[in-house]
C-alpha cells in the first residue's frame, strides 16, 4: 500500500484502502494526513532526511489497523508505504464516539499514548491531548518530556526512567502536563517490540483521578532522596569493584593495571561527595574562596577532554576574584558547565571564560558556539533526566545538580541563549 506526502503533511496521493481509512478519520485526499502515528513516522523521516520504519495502529470508526509503516523521505515530499496490513477491534476511546461528539474524558478515564524508542510521541488520542491543552499534530514526533514533566511518587521513584532503562512495562508513574500545569496524571506503558524483536517504544494509557492529584508531590527544588536511589548504590558497587582490583582479589594483575584501581576509587569517591554535599547544609559551611583560582582547577581538569573534542578554553586574565561557597561544590559546577560548553562545541571552535563582579555577587560565564539553546527548551533543560538535544550523551543530571548546588550556597546557575547564537551559563556566587 502506497501514499504521498507533500512538504506540509498533506496526503496528495494514495491507494484505496489509505485513502479510505483517512475519510473515515475524518479527512480527505488533498488534506493534511488525519492518521496521527502515520504522520508522526512521517514527520521523523522529513527531520532526519532518511527512510525510517515504526509500526502503527490507525483508528477506524469501529475498528483499528496495525501496520509496518516505511516513510522515505523523497525531494520536498514524502512516500509512504504500509505493509502488514491488519484489522482488530477497535481499543481505547472509539473515532465513531469522538466523531459523534462524545463526552470528554473525567475522572477515571483512561487516555491512549505511545512512543518510539526515544520517547518521541507517535500517537495521542485526541481526548488525551484535550485534555493536556495541546493539539494532537503539535504532539507528532515531540520528545514526551516536553508533553509532561516526570515527577516522583511519594517513594521517590520514577517508574518510566526505570522502565527505560530496563525495557520493561511499567505503571503509576506521576506526569504534569506542560502547557496546563493543573493537569496531572498516572502513565502506565508496554513496551513495543520491532519485528526484529528489538524495543521500539512503549504504548499505554494515562489515568487522571483523584488519587493520581492526591499523591502528587508538592514541586520543589530539593531532590536528594531520588539521586541516591539511581547513582548511590552503582557508584558503591564501582568503589568496590576498584578495591578488590587494588587488592588483586581475584587473581594476579600486573602493577600498573592494578595502580588504575585506586584512580577508579577516587573517582567514585568523589561522585559520592558530590551527593554528600546535596544533602548537606553547605550554606553552614560556606567560606571565603577565589572563584578565578577554582575555575583554573576546573580547566585544567578538563584539558584532555577539550583536546579530544578538539576545543579551545580561553580565559579572560583574572585577578582573584573572592566569593563565598564550598570549594568541592563550585568545582563540580564549573566541570558540569565547562565539560558541557565543550561536548557542544564544533570541532575547533572556542569556549570562553569571562569574570565580573556586580553588586554582592562574583560571577563566571560560560560560552561556547555550540548549536544553542531553544528559550521554550531554556528551563527544562535544568530539570532532571534532561538534555538540551536527544543526541547528546550524559544521564541529563549534570544541570539539575549544578542549579541545585549553587542555589544552595546563596547563588544560582543562569542560562542565556538563542538557537545558532551558543550558549552563556554563568555560575553566579555571593561575594566576600
Amino acid at each position: 500500500m502506497l501514499g504521498r506526502l507533500d512538504r506540509s503533511g498533506r496526503l496528495i496521493a494514495a491507494d484505496l484502502q489509505l485513502e479510505a481509512l483517512q475519510r473515515e478519520a475524518g479527512s480527505a485526499l488533498g488534506d493534511t494526513l488525519a492518521l496521527p502515528q502515520v504522520a508522526a513516522v512521517a514527520k521523523l523521516a522529513r527531520e532526519l532526511g532518511t527512510a525510517v520504519g515504526r509500526r502503527a495502529i490507525a483508528a477506524g470508526t469501529d475498528h483499528d489497523v496495525e501496520m509496518w509503516v516505511s516513510a522515505r523521505p523523497e525531494g520536498e515530499e514524502v512516500v509512504l508505504s504500509l505493509e502488514g496490513w491488519t484489522v482488530r477491534p477497535a481499543g481505547g476511546v472509539q473515532l465513531a464516539a469522538i466523531l459523534a461528539g462524545g463526552e470528554a474524558a473525567s475522572a477515571g478515564v483512561r487516555y491512549e499514548w505511545a512512543t518510539d524508542e526515544e520517547l518521541r510521541m507517535i500517537s495521542l488520542s485526541p481526548d488525551f491531548a484535550e485534555l493536556l491543552g495541546i493539539a494532537v499534530p503539535e504532539a507528532a514526533g515531540v520528545p514526551l518530556t516536553r508533553i509532561f514533566r516526570l515527577e516522583e511518587d511519594e517513594l521517590g521513584e520514577m517508574p518510566l526512567v526505570t522502565a527505560l532503562a530496563a525495557r520493561r512495562d511499567f505503571n503509576r508513574q506521576l506526569a504534569r502536563s506542560r502547557a496546563d500545569e493543573g493537569q496531572i496524571v498516572l502513565l502506565s506503558g508496554e513496551v513495543v517490540a520491532a519485528a526484529d524483536g528489538s524495543f521500539a517504544g512503549f504504548r499505554g494509557t494515562a489515568t487522571r483521578d483523584n488519587e493520581a492529584r492526591s499523591i502528587a508531590p508538592a514541586r520543589s527544588i530539593a531532590f536528594d532522596h531520588a539521586l541516591d536511589e539511581v547513582l548511590r548504590s552503582p557508584i558503591d558497587r564501582i568503589i568496590e569493584g576498584a578495591e578488590r582490583i587494588v587488592e588483586r582479589a581475584d587473581g594476579p594483575l600486573r602493577s600498573d593495571y592494578a595502580s588504575y584501581g585506586t584512580d577508579i576509587a577516587a573517582a567514585a569517591r568523589h561522585l559520592l561527595s558530590v551527593l554528600g554535599s546535596m544533602s548537606d547544609n553547605p550554606a553552614q559551611s560556606n567560606r571565603p574562596v577565589d572563584l578565578a583560582a577554582l575555575t583554573a582547577e576546573a580547566v585544567v581538569m578538563l584539558d584532555s577532554t577539550a583536546e579530544e573534542y578538539s576545543v579551545r578554553i580561553e580565559a579572560d586574565s583574572a585577578d582573584p576574584l573572592p566569593a563565598r561557597g564550598q570549594e568541592r561544590a563550585i568545582i563540580q559546577i564549573l566541570v558540569n558547565l565547562i565539560g558541557n560548553a565543550i561536548r557542544y562545541s564544533p570541532e575547533n571552535g572556542t569556549v570562553r571564560l569571562a569574570f565580573g563582579r556586580a553588586a554582592d555577587n562574583a560571577w563566571v560565564t560560560i560560552s561556547d558556539q555550540g548549536p544553542g539553546v531553544a528559550a521554550e527548551d531554556q528551563q527544562r533543560i535544568f530539570e532532571r533526566f534532561e538534555r538540551a538535544h536527544t543526541n547528546a550523551g550524559g544521564t541529563g543530571l549534570g544541570l539539575a545538580i549544578s542549579r541545585r548546588l549553587a542555589r544552595s550556597m546563596g547563588g544560582d546557575v543562569t542560562l542565556h541563549s538563542a538557537p545558532g547564537e551558543g550558549a552563556r551559563f554563568t555560575l553566579i556566587l555571593p561575594s566576600v
